[in-house]
Parts: structure tokens; sequence; C-alpha cells
């Protein structure tokens, strides 16, 4: 036996059991649309967190590497996707006739087995059981989490946010390390000056908004997330979709574009994601959505561009109402400014109309979902046009909103029960009251 011997035996059956255990379960019963979703978010996870752990571990010695071929930062590539699979996508399946808990204890256990069996590749410190602490708890049980929230369809906002990291980190701060870390014979610099990374920063900040936007629109008024496999249950044409079909691509492409103009290497980025938008996004997408959506998604594909935004919002959008309390002068001066600027599908109406107490100004889509204060008027900004919106989508974030809430609140647009024209609390107005005939005036 040759000394190479253990080692390939090590990598090779690391590798192999994961596959095979992930195989076996998909041929025993074939994986259901929202069990892709959970194993591709679980895989993601898992991938984003203990490539960095890792990295963690051998900087500390809580154990380290020794192998050769198919090495990437001393870590070896094979095991690094074993471990994966091992702690992504198998436990996504595990969830079929397991609880949480449960899996977790199997998966950890599972863990402490192999780990001391993996020598030589694998040689353990004396402080490795702190490394495997923090991975169950980092990256093990977060995964799993998004799986078994993904599978039952829960907690959509949290499944939003956790996808949105990953896409961060795996299509674009990945890339970018990976790039500075692989040697390509040229010495990695950023090809900017000081000032021009600060416009940078600033002008990638601006261009992931609608991307974000997006995203946040999936989950609060469709039902669902980014993921083709996670779909939402309802066509969402409102918030950045009313000014262009692919904000999430769209979003991309920008961002490699900025910083391709920061260091040219990464325009590559740029045809990658454009052929993926206008290629299988498209094509695959575009397909489901017809057969979901059917003649609502063709109108809507023939007034909304794929790429190009338009200015103003597309008309067909779904509408909103904004309820505006008559007694607040902040208020009234918003829905006299709104007004003036002819909004598209945005219906302004005083908050005494409304069949229940409004405390603050109000945005109500047609799914009467609710939204207000400052998070209404960022709502109500999207139905001006491009400009206003891009400003919306960043008021509604969530520590500017509350910063600026808390501004608001001090000028005198504080929370206070909605009124009718006699001045009582929850009284609908009369059709000839002043408050009907002039709202805003």
């Amino acid at each position: 036996m040759t000394p190479e011997l253990p080692a390939l035996v090590v990598r090779g059956v690391g590798l192999l059991l994961p596959v095979l255990a992930v195989a076996a379960l998909c041929l025993w019963r074939a994986p259901r649309r929202r069990e892709v979703a959970a194993m591709i978010v679980a895989s993601g996870w898992a991938l984003l967190t203990l490539l960095p752990l890792n990295l963690i571990a051998q900087w500390e010695g809580w154990w380290s590497f020794h192998a050769r071929g198919a090495v990437w930062q001393g870590v070896p590539v094979d095991l690094l996707l074993a471990w994966v699979l091992l702690w992504g996508a198998l436990p996504a399946l595990m969830l079929r006739f397991l609880p949480v808990p449960m899996v977790t204890a199997v998966l950890v256990w599972l863990d402490l087995l192999l780990m001391p069996l993996a020598e030589p590749v694998v040689v353990l410190g004396p402080l490795w059981l702190l490394g495997e602490f923090l991975g169950a708890t980092l990256c093990l049980i977060p995964a799993l989490l998004l799986a078994y929230w993904t599978r039952r369809g829960q907690l959509v906002h949290a499944r939003m946010w956790a996808q949105a990291v990953l896409a961060l980190g795996l299509m674009v701060l990945l890339p970018v390390y990976v790039l500075a870390t692989v040697p390509t014979g040229f010495t990695w610099r950023w090809s900017a000056s000081p000032e021009a990374l600060t416009a940078g920063a600033q002008l990638l900040a601006l261009v992931c908004l609608p991307g974000l936007a997006a995203a946040r629109e999936f989950a609060t008024v469709g039902g669902g997330t980014p993921l083709p496999h996670d779909p939402p249950a309802r066509l969402v044409t409102s918030g950045p979709y009313a000014y262009v079909r692919n904000p999430m691509q769209l979003t991309v492409t920008l961002l490699y574009l900025v910083l391709g103009l920061l260091h040219p290497p990464l325009l590559v980025g740029v045809p990658v994601a454009l052929a993926y938008g206008a290629g299988f996004a498209s094509w695959h997408e575009g397909a489901q959505l017809r057969a979901s959506f059917g003649e609502s998604w063709d109108a809507y594909r023939a007034g909304v561009r794929a790429w190009l935004p338009r200015w103003r919002p597309w008309p067909g959008r779904s509408g909103g109402t904004l309820y505006v309390a008559a007694d607040c002068d902040p208020c009234r001066g918003v829905g006299a400014w709104l007004a003036a600027r002819g909004p598209t599908a945005l219906t302004l109406r005083p908050a005494a109309e409304h069949p229940e107490v409004l405390y603050r100004l109000t945005y109500e889509n047609a799914e009467g979902v609710r939204w207000s204060g400052v998070t209404a008027l960022a709502r109500a900004m999207e139905h001006l046009n491009l400009g206003w919106a891009m400003t919306g989508w960043a008021l509604s974030l969530p520590v500017l909103r509350h910063f600026a809430q808390l501004c608001g609140d001090a000028f005198g647009a504080g929370p206070r029960p909605s009124k009718s024209a006699t001045g009582r609390p929850g009284e609908r107005p009369k059709p000839d009251s002043p408050v009907m005939s002039h709202p805003f005036a």
C-alpha cells in the first residue's frame, strides 16, 4: 500500500457516502418542489458558512488538512462539498421522517464520529470541539431551520432575508474572494483610488435597492421567495415589478458592472448574469408564470420590459389606497403633494372612511395588506415614478424607516386616532362634508 492510499480512501469515501445517501433518499421518493427548495437553501447556507468556518479553524488550530490536489485555501474541495451535502441537502431530506432536534442530534453525533476517523487528511487540534460547536450552531442548525420553514411554507420573510444573504454571499462575495485568492499570474489589487472606492460603494448600495425591494415584494405581496422552487402564489406587479420585469437579474448585472469598473476582471460577471437572466431564467420562469397566471402574465409581459425600466409605473399594476387623516396637517400635506403628481393606480382617501380606526398614515393594497407611517408613504411613492420609487425603497429599509418614523413623530405626525369632520374618532364622514369634497386641500 502506497503512502497516498489512506488519504485517497478518506477523501473518496468522505465524498461518496453523502452523495450516496442523498441519491438513495431521492430515488426512494422523488423530492417535491418545496423539498428541492429546502435542499437548495440548506446547501447554500452550509456552503456559505462552512467555508469561513474551515478557514478560521485552520487559523485557530482547531483542525488542519493534509492533502494534495483539489485544495483551495488549504481546504480539500471534495471534503468541503461532502460536508455541504452532509449538513445541507441530506438533513433537508431527513426532515421527511425526523424532527429538527433529532436530525441535529444525529448529524452532530455523526460528525463527532467521522472527524477523528478522517486522519491523516484531517488533523484535529486540542480545541477542535469548539469548532464543532460553532459549526453546529452557525452552520447546521440555521440550515436545518431554513429547510424546515421552506418545506412547510412558514416564516416567508425570514426565508426571503436568508435568500438575500445567500445571493450576496454566493453570487458576489464568494466570486470576488475566489478571484482574489486563486493564482492568476498578476497581483490582486483594486484598480481604483480610495475616492473611487467610496463612490463605488455608494453606487453599489443604490443598484442593490431594486433587487432587495423586489425580494421583499415577493414575500409581502406574493407570499413567496425569489427561489424558483419557492415562488409567490400571486402574480406580483407592484414595487419594482411595476417598472421592470427582471429587477433581481438587472440588479446582479448592474452590481457586476459597478464592480468591474472598480476592478476590470469582475466584468466577466456581466455577460454571465445577462446570459442567465435572458436565457435560462426567461425560458424557465416565463413558462412557469404563463402556466400559473395565463392572460394576466401575458398582459403584464406586454406592458413591462424585461431589462429597460419604465419611468412611470405600469398602469395595469395592482392598485393601492392611501388613507390620510384629515386632522393631521403633515399628513394632509403629504396627501396633497402626492395628488399633485398624478400617481398611477393610487387612490387617496380620508382615514375616517376606513371601517377601522387608523392611527397613522396607512397604505392598503388590493389584497388588504397594510403599511403605516413612513412605510405607507414609501409605498405610495412607488406610484409616482422610478426616481421617487427608489427613494421609497430606501426609506422602507429597516434602520432608515425607524429613524425617519421617529423624526416624523417628533414633527407632529405621531399616532392618533382617525377622526371624521365632526371630530369623532372612527365616524364616517358624510358625502357632502368638507373632508370628502376637499380631503387634501
